[in-house]
């Protein structure tokens, strides 16, 4: 009896680097032009594939004053 998966074929190692790498440009990228837009330096995005990294990026936007915004006094 062939199983199901096995008789489709499982993905290898080159074609899940590949999805990792497009999935990686998509989390980078948008990470990229809202740091930028922020006054942050847009490389900090590239750490945003380490997880729980990316959750903190996500707080650290949500709460820090963002360096392009004028001071209210």
């Amino acid at each position: 009896m062939i199983y199901p998966l096995l008789a489709i074929g499982l993905p290898g190692i080159p074609e899940l680097f590949v999805i990792s790498a497009i999935l990686s440009i998509f989390l980078i990228l948008p990470f990229w032009f809202i740091l930028r837009k922020a006054g942050f330096h847009p490389a900090i995005s590239l750490l945003t594939v380490i997880p729980a990294v990316c959750i903190f990026i996500l707080f650290f936007l949500a709460f820090a004053p963002w360096p392009n915004q004028k001071e209210k006094k």
